[in-house]
């Protein structure tokens, strides 16, 4: 299927590895020029170097770091992705921390808890209240936001980041009516578990080599992101796309 993506612009956040790194990659492949935002530079180089070898736009990526828990940093961020590109199409939030694992709550302390949530609710509020304004200009604009299937189920000792990625699918949610007379549209994926250096580091690379768990990879997920960034999806607004192997429709009773 021809997504209908070439010559559009895309900001990516996260884009240093993982899901963010994939997303680039995938987006560029289908002609999409792309600004790659990370804290971490060189890491974003190198999904910038893999934008090359795969994408199919004419202009190189552009590289763009900032701290998405800064507001001056992402403001300055957006406003050179933007005059870079030219346009915004779409924005994709794949930045993310896992915070405190295995920890219950009187054991984790406020700034760690306030690191989770400042990543992975914050700084998707700040990355796009820059980039509202360039994506209300655009013809078809998308916002897709990296959640997880921890917002609607939990595992023992993650409160923190099921706490944020639920807040994340309601702000989606919200910002989708907000949005909707500007034609903007937002979208979430929520993935179980991805084989992405965050999961390893979190799990231990031990758990991935015969997982008693399906995974899936940053690739796969990507391909969703795609799918909603593209204007064929221009009925979906306000949705969340769980791709979670069926689990959370399986009953827990014991039968």
């Amino acid at each position: 299927m021809d997504l209908q993506l070439h010559g559009t612009a895309a900001l990516i956040t996260g884009a240093g590895s993982g899901i963010g790194r994939a997303t680039a990659v995938a987006l560029a492949a289908e002609g999409v020029r792309v600004a790659l935002l990370d804290r971490d530079r060189a890491s974003v180089e190198a999904t910038a170097a893999a934008v090359r070898a795969e994408g199919t736009a004419t202009e190189d990526a552009v590289v763009v770091v900032a701290d998405v828990t800064d507001e001056g940093q992402v403001r300055t961020a957006v406003d050179e992705a933007v005059e870079v590109l030219g346009r915004l199409d779409a924005v994709v939030c794949c930045a993310g921390v896992s915070g405190p694992v295995g920890a219950s709550i009187e054991e984790i302390d406020l700034a760690a808890w306030n690191a989770v949530l400042a990543v992975n609710v914050t700084g998707p509020f700040l990355v796009l209240k820059h980039a509202l304004p360039a994506l209300r200009a655009a013809r078809a604009a998308s916002v897709v936001l990296l959640a997880s299937d921890s917002a609607f189920v939990a595992s023992p000792g993650m409160v923190p980041y099921c706490t944020s990625k639920a807040a994340l699918v309601q702000f989606g949610r919200a910002l989708s009516v907000d949005l909707a007379d500007a034609g903007v549209r937002v979208n979430t994926v929520a993935p179980s578990i991805v084989d992405t250096p965050m999961s390893r580091g979190d799990l231990g690379a031990a758990a991935f080599e015969a997982p008693p768990f399906p995974v899936q990879t940053a690739e796969e997920v990507a391909a969703h992101v795609a799918y909603l960034v593209s204007p064929r999806t221009r009925a979906v607004n306000g949705a969340g796309l769980l791709s979670d192997f069926g689990y959370i429709a399986r009953s827990g009773f014991p039968a």
